[in-house]
Parts: C-alpha cells; structure tokens; sequence
C-alpha cells in the first residue's frame, strides 16, 4: 500500500500530503467550482466543507482549508481517504484531456514481449530503448522504467509500445498496471520523446552512417514491402543492417519484439531468407540476425 505524509506548509491554512511517486505530470488546481467529474479523490476531499482548495502535482496533494477547523482535527481523515483514493486510482488525470488514449495489449511471438496498441498515433518514426540508462531522453520509457523493475526494454513505433520483461514476473500478473499507465500517461499530454524519431525507411543510415549500395536497396525494397508489415503488426522491426556480396549473405537488424524473440530465427530461415530467394535469387543465399 502506498504511504502518505503529512507536511505542514509555510502556509498555516494548506497541508501537503505528500506519497513516494508521481501523480500527474503537470498540475491541477482545484476549487468547489471546478469539473472533478473525473478525479475521485478530490470529490471525496471536497465532501469536506471546510476543504476549500486542492493542489495536485509532482508527488503530492496540498489542501486548503477554511479556518473552522483546526488541522490536528482533521488531518488523520483527510489522510485515510487520499490513501484509499490512490490505492484505488494510482494517478490522477488532467482536467480538460484534449484526446483519449484507448488502449489494449496485444501478445506478440516473443512470450518476453508485451505490444501495446493505440488507435491513434503514438510517434512519427520509432525509438528504442535498451536500458533504464538510456531513457533520459525519452520520458514515456522513462516512466515505464521508474514505475516497473521488471522492464527490461521500450520500443515506440507509431501506434505502439512494445515493452520486453524479465523473468521475474508472467505478463499475466502486470500487464494491466503496465497499459493502464501507458494510456495515463498519453492521456495526460506526456512528451514521448525529447530526441528526434528514427524513420521507418532507412534506420540503417543511424547503425552504418552510409547509403544503402543499388543491390542493398533492392533488398531492402523486398523486406519493407513483404516482410516489414508482418513483423511491425507483431511489435517488432526488422531492417537490412549489412549485406555480404561475396557470400550473398544479408545481415538483419531486429529490434523491438524480434529482438531476442526464440522464434526469430525460424522466421528468418523459413520466411525471410525464402522470399529473398524467390524475388532476388542472384543476390541473396543466406540470412543472418543481428539483435538491436
């Protein structure tokens, strides 16, 4: 259960209570006039009458009072009802939401890989993240990194997360909390990312810093025609990272769901390296995987 903390202010009429997580990105400022319509907690504060203001940001709900009560009288209730308001509803939606966020969980091929799918636009492009390290700059995989230790890897790509677990949990047991906070999180304006969005048809240009050479584009026309819709629909990218002229060898970056997936090899022998020989023959023997 979460714990909440009583904080007095330099304010003698508001009190902070203060819990060890974010509520909301950004901030609310509430008064009896305003739409709680969907904010739980703050209908049950204003069942107070001598609530008469409530302030929710960052990690806290600082409430203001009139003066017809003393706050050693009142401060113990005030407190056991945000704490069963946040045991209930966790975080806190703004106000005024320009844009509803639905979303649903989706199993992929790789039983480590959980894709959740918007029907709206997530990111123009894709970027991924292999680390809690690497997630400064990417503030929605940041917050799934924060909340849930459990994560091992973030993939965004249009319409999708694809986020990689451990062994430590079954999906089963945290799928919910993992898309309710993805949804919470879109649906509260969140910045998703700070960096630029690679693009879906030349990621190799960021890996080899080159232009694909006139048979590497051949082959690489094939896979985003062919082969990149499938693999995307399962939470996944695959894309031409090198390619062996001399060995007719072509090297495939997989990242998202592909990456590590224990059934990406059969995908490339069977499917992949099988459509490169039927539609380019004299160029492609053999596939190979590079993980992301």
């Amino acid at each position: 259960m979460r714990e909440i903390h009583i904080e007095p202010t330099a304010n003698p009429k508001v009190m902070k209570f203060t819990t060890d997580y974010t509520l909301i990105p950004g901030a609310l400022e509430l008064d009896r006039n305003s739409d709680i319509s969907e904010i739980p907690v703050a209908q049950e504060l204003f069942n107070y009458p001598f609530v008469s203001h409530i302030f929710i940001t960052a990690n806290f709900i600082a409430v203001a009072k009139e003066d017809i009560v003393e706050w050693d009288l009142v401060t113990e209730n005030l407190k056991n009802v945000i704490e069963d308001e946040l045991l209930a509803n966790p975080r806190i939606y703004r106000q005024n939401k320009k844009e509803i966020f639905p979303i649903y969980s989706e199993m992929t091929p790789n039983p480590a890989v959980m894709k959740f799918v918007s029907n709206k636009l997530i990111l123009d492009g894709f970027v991924e993240v292999k680390s809690k390290t690497e997630s400064d700059e990417i503030p929605l995989a940041k917050a799934i990194f924060n909340e849930f230790e459990f994560v091992k890897e973030v993939f965004v790509s249009d319409n999708f997360v694809a986020v990689t677990k451990n062994d430590s949990v079954q999906w089963h047991e945290v799928m919910t909390a993992v898309r309710n906070l993805i949804a919470e999180f879109l649906q509260n304006g969140g910045n998703v990312s700070n960096l630029k969005p690679q693009k879906h048809a030349s990621p190799v240009e960021k890996i080899t810093n080159r232009e694909y050479t006139e048979n590497e584009q051949k082959i690489s026309d094939i896979l985003n025609e062919y082969v990149a819709p499938a693999v995307e629909s399962d939470g996944g990218k695959i894309s031409l990272m090198e390619y062996d002229e001399k060995e007719k060898t072509a090297k495939m970056l997989l990242q998202g769901a592909c990456s590590g997936c224990p059934s990406s090899t059969a995908t490339l022998k069977f499917g992949i390296e099988n459509i490169l020989k039927q539609f380019v023959p004299e160029l492609v023997e053999k596939v190979e995987a590079v993980d992301g």
